[in-house]
C-alpha cells in the first residue's frame, strides 16, 4: 500500500518541486547539459526529416509540370539527385563548408567524421543529416529549370559538382563562419545561400541549354510564348504542399536548437510567419492573375506559394506576422513579373525556378534589415552578389564544359520522341489510341 502511494504521488511531487525552483528563479537550469543535448539533436532530426520530404515535393511539382513525355526523367533525375549529393557532401562537402577558418573563403577536401561530444550541444550525425538535406534542396531547384532537353548523366555530373563544391563552400562563407559571417551579412535559413544560389546555377543552364523546341515562337521580331501543357496539376499541388510542410523544418529547424524557452519559443514563432507568408504568394498569385490575365492561374498561385516561403526565409524570426504577410505577397508578385520577364527573353525555366528561388530570393535577403536592426543593406547586398555570381559562373562554366565534351542537350528527334523514350526507356504514363 505504502509502495503503491508513493508511485502515485511522485509526478504530483516532482511537478511541486519543479514550480518552486521555477519561482525561485533557476527555471534556466532545470534542463541539464545532457538534456539540452537529447533536445538540440532531436530538432536536428526532426528538421532534416522536414527537409528530406522536399525532396518529394520538387520530384512531384516537377513530374506534373512537364509534359507527359518526361515524367519518368524527372523521376529518375529526382531520385539519382538525392542519393548523389548526399554521398559527395559526406566525402567532402560537408568539410569544404564547415572546415573554413574563421573570415576564409574554404574548408578542406576530408571526409565528414562524427565527433559528438556533450560540450557541442548536439549530436554531429544529426547536424550532417540536416545539413545534407539542404544540399538536396539546392541542387533541386536546378533540375526543374533544364527539364525535358538535358541529358540524364551530365545532369548527375553536374549534381555532382554543384552539391559537393559549389553549394558547400558559397554556403560555409556565412554558415562555416566564413568570410560573409565576419561581415555582417544575414541570410537566416537560406533565401540567397540556397535558393538564390540554385537559381543563379539554374539560370546558367537554361541559357546554355536553351528552350525546348517549340516553346518559343517568333512573331515579328518578338518571342511569343507556346503553351505546353502540364501533366498532372494535381501532381504539382501535391508536390507544392510537401515543399510547405518541408519549410517548417527548412526555417524552423534552422534555429539549431531546442532546448530552452527562447529557442522553442522562436521556433513555433518562425513557423508562424513561414507559414503565413507562403499563404500571403498562394493569394496574391490568385489575384495579380485575375487583375492583369483575366483567369485565375492556379500554377501562379502555387508558384506564389513557394516565392512567399522563399523570401521570408532570410529572415522568418524578426517580422510580425503581418509583416510576413507582405514580405510573402512581394514575393508572389516578383515571382509573377519575373516569369513574364524570362518569357519575354525566350528563356525556358519549365517550373518557374529561377523567379521563384533567385529573383525572390535575393529580394527577401536584402530586406532583411527592416526587421532585423543588427543587419545592413551593404552586408545584404554584398552577400547577394557574392553568392548569386559564384553560383551562376561555375555553373556557366561547367554546363558549357559538358556541352563542349561529353554532351548536354538531347537531340531534336529524341525530344521530340520524349526524354521518357530518349534517356529512360520507362514511359509514365500509357499511350492512347
Amino acid at each position: 500500500m505504502t509502495k503503491t502511494i508513493k508511485i502515485i504521488t511522485a509526478p504530483f511531487i516532482s511537478l511541486v518541486l519543479l514550480l518552486s525552483m521555477t519561482n525561485a528563479g533557476v527555471a534556466e537550469t532545470t534542463i541539464s547539459a545532457e538534456g539540452q543535448y537529447i533536445f538540440n539533436t532531436l530538432a536536428f532530426y526532426i528538421g532534416a526529416v522536414l527537409v528530406a520530404l522536399m525532396a518529394a515535393g520538387f520530384c512531384m511539382l516537377e513530374c506534373g509540370l512537364v509534359t507527359t513525355k518526361s515524367v519518368s526523367t524527372i523521376a529518375a533525375k529526382n531520385v539519382g539527385k538525392f542519393a548523389i549529393c548526399s554521398i559527395v557532401f559526406f566525402l567532402f562537402g560537408y568539410n569544404l563548408a564547415y572546415g573554413i577558418p574563421e573570415g576564409g573563403y574554404i574548408g578542406t577536401f576530408t571526409t565528414w567524421g562524427d565527433s559528438s561530444s556533450i560540450e557541442t550541444g548536439y549530436s554531429d550525425s544529426s547536424d550532417w543529416f540536416f545539413q545534407a538535406m539542404f544540399v538536396c534542396a539546392t541542387v533541386s531547384i536546378v533540375s526543374g529549370a533544364v527539364a525535358e532537353r538535358i541529358k540524364i548523366w551530365p545532369f548527375f555530373i553536374f549534381a555532382t559538382l554543384m552539391g559537393g563544391f559549389i553549394y558547400p563552400i558559397s554556403m560555409g562563407w556565412q554558415w562555416g563562419g566564413g568570410w560573409l559571417a565576419t561581415s555582417g551579412f544575414s541570410d537566416f535559413a537560406g533565401s540567397t545561400l540556397v535558393h538564390a544560389c540554385g537559381g543563379a546555377a539554374a539560370l546558367a543552364g537554361v541559357i546554355v541549354l536553351g528552350a525546348r523546341e517549340g516553346r518559343f515562337g517568333k512573331k515579328g521580331e518578338t518571342k511569343s510564348l507556346v503553351p505546353f501543357a502540364a501533366s498532372s496539376i494535381p501532381l504539382v499541388t501535391l508536390g507544392t504542399f510537401f515543399l510547405w510542410f518541408g519549410w517548417f523544418g527548412f526555417n524552423g529547424f534552422s534555429q539549431l536548437a531546442m532546448g530552452t524557452f527562447d529557442d522553442v519559443t522562436a521556433i513555433t514563432k518562425i513557423a508562424v510567419n513561414t507559414h503565413l507568408a507562403g499563404a500571403a504568394g498562394v493569394v496574391t498569385g490568385a489575384i495579380v492573375t485575375r487583375l492583369l490575365d483575366s483567369k485565375t492561374d492556379v500554377v501562379m498561385m502555387l508558384n506564389g506559394a513557394l516565392a512567399g516561403l522563399v523570401a521570408i526565409t532570410a529572415e522568418p524570426l524578426t517580422p510580425t506576422p503581418g509583416m510576413a504577410l507582405v514580405i510573402g505577397s512581394m514575393g508572389s508578385l516578383i515571382m509573377y513579373f519575373g516569369t513574364k520577364f524570362l518569357e519575354r527573353m525566350g528563356l525556358d525555366d519549365v517550373v518557374g525556378a529561377i523567379p521563384v528561388h533567385m529573383f525572390a530570393g535575393i529580394f527577401g535577403t536584402l530586406i532583411v534589415p527592416l526587421t532585423n536592426a543588427e543587419a545592413s543593406f551593404g552586408s545584404q547586398f554584398t552577400g547577394v552578389i557574392a553568392v548569386c555570381s559564384f553560383s551562376f559562373i561555375l555553373s556557366l562554366i561547367i554546363f558549357k564544359t559538358l556541352k563542349a565534351t561529353v554532351g548536354l542537350r538531347i537531340s531534336k528527334e529524341a525530344e521530340k520522341l520524349g526524354t521518357d523514350v530518349a534517356e529512360i526507356g520507362v514511359r509514365a504514363y500509357a499511350i492512347r489510341d
